[in-house]
């Protein structure tokens, strides 16, 4: 029943969809992910820099209770440190309080003061953020991933067959569905390797990014280093030094922006299977019980298409939104990223509802050859293309041009286009019989090598 009571229509309508991101994206995610820092870096100032030996030379310590902290997460811490926040206004100094709580209980009191040692709170924001994003980009791949195969498995059982092109909306040069598809999934996999490749960078720097507080309390301590050592082994992010308060986002960006394209690739996509659906060249399965219309019983909708197509346009304003906005901040800091921030969730929500929207509208669709075959058929004009070409080549007088009059706007049958091959004059006899013999159907290029191409290619990575 919540559900329906939510504003978004991720977390209602769409949350069989969404609920996934949920763990990764939700306030307690990032409140999770919060605590999660906070308590690598509280073990690797203890550990690795030995910051409480070195000042109080104790080497006593039994930190077996702060490992149980790093690896323990519920709900109810979530909200208890929703309860701090009430009274502190400041969310992540709630983090830090709830964690000194939870170091008391657990006897490790002689080490609370050292939880957000020299840190500003974009420390923990940004990194918890790098977390979050870096376990969402690994979801989208993966999503993505599924996608193509299910793609690749329509190209590889229609790879043969004939169909009528369209450029403009007209009847053009014929392919083969399964070549359209590969298109697609060649496209998608292209910037599949850019997510793959993105590093998510992070930085643990103070308050303008030059480690004021970290080397007035240890000047001997080498913090770049120590800084790099933290993100890499201890976060397994990519250290970046170059910042003022905030991290500038790059990676962010980049990640969004591949996102983008991948939008913009998968609208092509659900237009083009939409208006394949309305020209018949795919066919629906129907669900029993299913609506297709509220007062027109016959229709079965394309909707899961137009449902991607809706929410990777929504996706898409989002994405360019954030993917600019975060790379600004007055002078050293201003807070104007942080609220956008919070809605990095919805971007994903809406992006992953888009997919999973795809997949399930192509798990729908079958092909009908009849329709194709009819299409064909009707428009023998096709052949326009390849006679004025052979035409050329063996020197026949204006050849475009004839063709033009002979078929432009107009229907033609199969027996005009053999009286024109009869009437040529310098075309040889063996080329004009193949001329006579060519149907749209047998006029496909080398749509089946490109098929085959992108497999080998695929099967060589």
């Amino acid at each position: 029943m919540k559900q329906v009571l939510s504003i978004t229509p991720i977390d209602g309508r769409y949350a069989r969809l969404t609920g996934v991101l949920s763990n990764i994206f939700s306030e307690s995610g990032l409140i999770h992910h919060r605590i999660h820092v906070e308590l690598k870096w509280l073990k690797f100032l203890i550990t690795d820099l030995k910051v409480h030996e070195v000042v109080h030379g104790d080497k006593s310590l039994d930190l077996s209770g702060l490992d149980v902290l790093i690896n323990d997460f519920n709900e109810d811490y979530a909200l208890r440190v929703k309860e701090i926040e009430s009274w502190t206004n400041h969310d992540v100094k709630a983090v830090e309080y709830f964690i000194k709580e939870k170091l008391d209980a657990a006897g490790l009191s002689p080490i609370r003061e050292w939880v957000h040692f020299a840190c500003t709170s974009e420390d923990i924001n940004n990194t918890a953020y790098g977390l979050m994003l870096k376990k969402g980009k690994d979801m989208v791949v993966d999503l993505l991933k599924t996608l193509v195969a299910e793609i690749e498995k329509k190209a590889l059982v229609y790879k043969s067959i004939p169909m009528m092109s369209r450029t403009h909306g007209q009847p053009a040069t014929p392919t083969t569905p399964g070549k359209e598809f590969i298109n697609f999934a060649w496209r998608l996999n292209q910037e599949i390797e850019v997510l793959e490749s993105t590093v998510i960078q992070a930085k643990i720097n103070g308050a303008t990014g030059n480690y004021n507080a970290h080397l007035f309390a240890f000047p001997e301590i080498d913090w770049m280093a120590a800084s790099e050592r933290f993100i890499r082994d201890y976060l397994a992010l990519e250290p970046i030094l170059f910042t003022t308060q905030i991290n500038p986002n790059t990676a962010l960006s980049r990640v969004l922006h591949a996102m983008v394209r991948i939008a913009a690739v998968m609208i092509d996509f659900d237009r083009d299977m939409w208006g394949y659906i309305s020209f018949g060249y795919f066919k629906q399965r129907v669900n029993e019980g299913e609506t297709g219309s509220s007062t027109m019983p016959h229709k079965v909708n394309p909707i899961d298409f137009e449902n991607s197509e809706g929410n990777m346009g929504l996706a898409i304003s989002m994405m360019e939104h954030l993917a600019v906005k975060l790379q600004k901040s007055r002078f050293q800091r201003d807070l104007s990223d942080s609220t956008v921030l919070r809605s990095l969730g919805t971007v994903f929500g809406y992006f992953t509802i888009g997919i999973k929207n795809a997949i399930k509208g192509l798990s729908k669709v079958d092909l009908n050859q009849e329709v194709l075959d009819k299409d064909l058929n009707d428009n023998p004009e096709l052949l326009a293309e390849p006679f004025q070409t052979v035409m050329r080549v063996y020197g026949e007088d204006n050849p475009y041009e004839r063709l033009k009059e002979l078929t432009r706007g107009r229907k033609i049958q199969k027996a005009d286009l053999v009286r024109f091959v009869d009437g040529l004059e310098k075309v040889p006899p063996e080329v004009k019989e193949r001329m006579r013999t060519l149907s749209p159907q047998t006029y496909l290029g080398l749509a089946e090598s490109l098929v085959d191409m992108y497999f080998k290619d695929k099967s060589k990575k």
